[in-house]
């Protein structure tokens, strides 16, 4: 009994430490809330097991140090990134975790049906009350080929221009809410709400809040027109940041779960000791994006390998202004660039994502990050 008190009580601090589940708190010196996104990658000489077990110390780091909410995202056939399964490693962070929120950014709503995804996250939310964030988004996270295994169709635009009407379906079967007379009345995703209507139900209602992604205008319209939070790759498109931003606001329309427009963006940054050290390891994240654009995915190669490689005109040009969207430096340096970015998009949160070949060099940069604004030691 006392335990069943105890997780309870649990939950209900929880949910009334996030308010709303959305707005997070900027502590320290930060000037927006912090927090992280995790590819879970994989480098070379390194296995997928080590690549979860360093997720899993990222996400108590982060908790100690005061970052809002953690990450993971959805991407499939790629060797150097070990996150083909968001709601598996939630739940596994779940159990490793106790304050933090956990969520996805994002699960790629058209690979996948809706019942399954609100099953998958109200079970999450059944393992973390209060703790869990359902972002979607709407492209495949992979190239046309495995798009097309994992949807099982060849018609990849299809599940992209139904994405409206997919999210419509996800929300009534969150919200239990399909009108009478719909094929899917009597389908319930379970966990969910329809056990606190049930014959002597006392399941929360509470479920998680839904986000959406983009990195291009569909999203951040869509978003704002239905009044959810919006978060935006500014990590890998950020020409488009401050546009899609703009239109996110201009789109904006009050509903029940925001009152006004909340958005945040993901940022590649890494900190390092010395400068021409965070230089070594962004380096071998953009090697990685080379051969990923060419066709060639892997393992994310050492700071040694990535040193040595010769990179041709075209990829010099790329690898240039692949870095100069990356923040990186010193823990001063990586602060002012922060700064920089959040007052220049206006952004309500910031999310890192600290790309490098070992997990001792993104733990090491989210230590001096938090060092950096004074954020708590936990």
């Amino acid at each position: 009994m006392s335990g069943e008190s105890d997780q309870t009580r649990g939950s209900e601090e929880a949910i009334r430490e996030s308010g709303d589940g959305i707005r997070g708190a900027a502590l320290g010196s930060a000037p927006v809330p912090l927090s992280v996104l995790d590819l879970v990658t994989v480098g070379a000489g390194h296995t997928a097991s080590g690549a979860v077990r360093t997720a899993v110390d990222i996400a108590r780091t982060a908790e100690r140090r005061g970052f809002h909410r953690y990450w993971v995202a959805e991407h499939h056939s790629m060797p150097g990134v070990a996150s083909s399964s968001p709601a598996v490693l939630l739940a596994h962070l779940a159990a490793h975790t106790e304050r933090i929120r956990l969520g996805s950014g994002g699960v790629m709503l058209p690979n996948h049906a809706p019942l399954v995804i609100a099953e998958q996250f109200g079970t999450l939310e059944a393992m973390a009350p209060g703790r869990v964030d359902l972002g979607l988004g709407r492209a495949p996270g992979t190239d046309g080929a495995t798009a097309a295994a994992l949807r099982r169709t060849e018609r990849l635009n299809e599940g992209a221009d139904d994405f409206p009407q997919q999210l419509a379906e996800l929300t009534r079967f969150l919200d239990d809410s399909f009108p009478d007379g719909h094929p899917y009345a009597k389908i319930h995703a379970v966990p969910g709400p329809v056990q606190a209507t049930s014959p002597g139900g006392v399941q929360s209602a509470h479920r998680p809040p839904l986000w959406l992604l983009g990195s291009s205008g569909f999203s951040a319209q869509l978003a704002g027109s239905l009044g959810l939070p919006f978060a935006f790759a500014h990590h890998f498109s950020a020409a488009n940041t401050v546009p899609a931003l703009d239109l996110y606001r201009a789109s904006f329309r009050p509903s029940e779960v925001l009152s006004e427009p909340y958005a945040l963006i993901g940022v590649a940054a890494l900190a390092a000791e010395e400068e021409q050290e965070a230089r070594r390891q962004v380096l071998t994240g953009a090697l990685s994006m080379v051969r990923l654009r060419t066709g060639r995915p892997g393992l994310v190669p050492s700071p040694e390998e990535a040193e040595a490689y010769r990179f041709n005109e075209l990829e010099r040009g790329f690898v240039d202004s692949w870095l100069a969207n990356v923040v990186h430096g010193t823990p001063d340096a990586v602060r002012q660039g922060l700064d920089e970015l959040a007052k220049r998009t206006g952004a309500d949160e910031l999310m890192i994502t600290a790309n490098a070949h070992g997990g001792a060099a993104r733990l090491r940069s989210y230590e001096l990050i938090a060092d950096a604004y004074g954020l708590p030691r936990g």
